[in-house]
């Protein structure tokens, strides 16, 4: 399995995964951590890939999201976005419904 298919599968397979910089215990950006944050405020389970372990995680994940920043945070095999949109829904409620759908 190349990168790419790993990490469709990883998005397809975990309800939510979170592509960051660092670890859920040890962030190594101010933006993975807000969004680190917020998951553990809803009390969601969730996934993590560390993209400093490769930089080609990064530049693979870029490709298939479309997305040219980090954090990314996939829910349902779906893109909901970095650290700024995390912070709005969580903000206006939306993040607490869209986890309980």
């Amino acid at each position: 399995m190349d990168l790419s298919e790993k990490i469709k599968k990883d998005i397809k397979d975990n309800k939510i995964m979170l592509y960051m910089k660092g670890t859920k215990e040890m962030p190594m950006c101010g933006f993975s951590s807000t969004v680190v944050n917020i998951l553990n405020i809803h009390k969601v389970d969730y996934k993590i890939t560390n993209v400093l372990e490769d930089i080609n995680i990064r530049h693979e994940l870029s490709k298939l999201s479309n997305w040219p920043t980090i954090p990314q945070l996939f829910y349902k095999g779906e893109l909901i976005g970095g650290c700024d949109i995390a912070v709005e829904l969580h903000n206006s409620g939306q993040l607490k419904e869209i986890f309980e759908k």
